[in-house]
């Protein structure tokens, strides 16, 4: 339903003020014709979700979340959710045709913009998902993840976003570069998105601090503004004051992962170049992984760009290695610019280490309450 019958039926009473899907369309419909986060709304059918979740005291109680794009509704995780409770108000926008590398989404009322700055991209693809939890427009949204996908805005909107172990999830992508993600306000958030949608999960225990981990700004081969790797840096070192991390005497320097990416991505994965280039990364990050449970670095190399395009340089230089590679990933929030853009701090893990990720995501935050207010 598209947002103009969101307001008809807000005129008429059908939206109540109460209950926390009654609160979310209200947010929407308060907030969304600035932002331009939805494409599609759906007010009458999620308060009837909300309804009966209620009455059949199902896990999740209503919550109200987003889904990335029309199609997200059909999604394994958005299936699962509705499963346990959860409440689909409505699918965030995505990049639409001509915005190649843009990644800024078209919502219902036009382009999709950063909460933080109007005159700056969300990130993308799931664009408007970042801004609908930034916003507080939900308390949580789906994404998927090929290159940074979830991590970019995310970071760039100052929310947490965490893509999971390629293959942990069904992927929406063929060439499997693409996997299933989750933006949240915080890591606690997406604990429940992962905890309703993974057979046989169990909650994570509380890691032992210090966390061992590695720090690299740059993998070996980015190029990253000066002022985003020092407030990812100075995050890093209120990590390693507060005794949340103890950082190996190590590097983590990785091969340029673009032309593997585009020869993947462009279904010739047999590419000499591009397979010694996987295989390479590979054995450094498995190495990486053998000494130390995270590694640290910047989301991105740049802050969030114009609505005209990013220009020569790619936003998913620091993340799309871990689409190759396979590894889950997260980004949460470590700082702002000096012209109000918010920067995000990148924690990888082992394969399959999800649920320890957000475990230490949890115990990172805890550390850099701030960078969330």
């Amino acid at each position: 339903m598209a947002l103009g019958s969101l307001r008809r039926e807000c005129v008429h009473g059908v939206v109540r003020r109460t209950g926390r899907v009654g609160q979310a369309l209200r947010r929407i419909e308060e907030l969304d014709p600035a932002l331009h986060a939805f494409v599609e709304v759906w007010p009458g059918e999620s308060l009837a979700r909300e309804r009966e979740a209620v009455a059949r005291r199902l896990p999740l109680g209503g919550l109200p979340f987003a889904v990335k794009g029309p199609s997200g509704i059909r999604s394994y995780a958005a299936r699962r959710l509705i499963a346990a409770g959860g409440v689909p108000v409505g699918a965030t926008s995505v990049p639409g045709p001509g915005t190649y590398w843009q990644t800024w989404g078209q919502g219902a009322h036009g382009r999709t913009v950063n909460p933080w700055r109007a005159d700056r991209t969300p990130g993308g693809s799931s664009a408007g998902a970042a801004v609908a939890v930034a916003a507080g427009m939900v308390e949580l949204a789906t994404g998927s993840d090929g290159a940074g996908s979830v991590r970019i805005p995310a970071a760039w909107c100052g929310v947490f976003g965490l893509k999971t172990t390629r293959g942990l999830l069904p992927s929406p992508d063929r060439s499997g570069l693409a996997s299933a993600g989750v933006l949240a306000r915080s890591a606690a958030g997406a604990e429940r998105y992962l905890r309703h949608v993974l057979d046989g999960y169990e909650p994570p225990a509380a890691p032992a601090l210090p966390l061992p981990a590695v720090y690299s700004e740059d993998l070996g081969f980015a190029d990253v503004d000066p002022e985003v790797a020092g407030i990812v840096r100075a995050a890093v070192d209120r990590l390693v004051a507060a005794g949340t991390v103890r950082l190996l005497d190590a590097d983590c320097a990785l091969l340029d992962p673009v032309r593997a990416w585009q020869a993947v991505r462009g279904g010739t994965p047999g590419d000499p170049e591009a397979v010694a280039v996987r295989r390479a990364n590979d054995g450094r990050l498995d190495d990486l992984f053998a000494a130390a449970p995270l590694l640290l670095s910047p989301v991105t190399p740049n802050r969030p760009h114009g609505h005209e395009g990013p220009g020569d340089l790619y936003s998913t230089a620091l993340t799309w290695a871990f689409n190759l590679s396979g590894h889950p990933a997260a980004s949460l929030p470590a700082g702002f610019t000096g012209d109000g853009c918010p920067v995000g701090l990148h924690l990888v893990a082992r394969r399959g280490a999800d649920v320890s990720l957000l475990g230490m995501a949890r115990a990172v935050e805890n550390t850099l309450p701030t960078v969330r207010s």
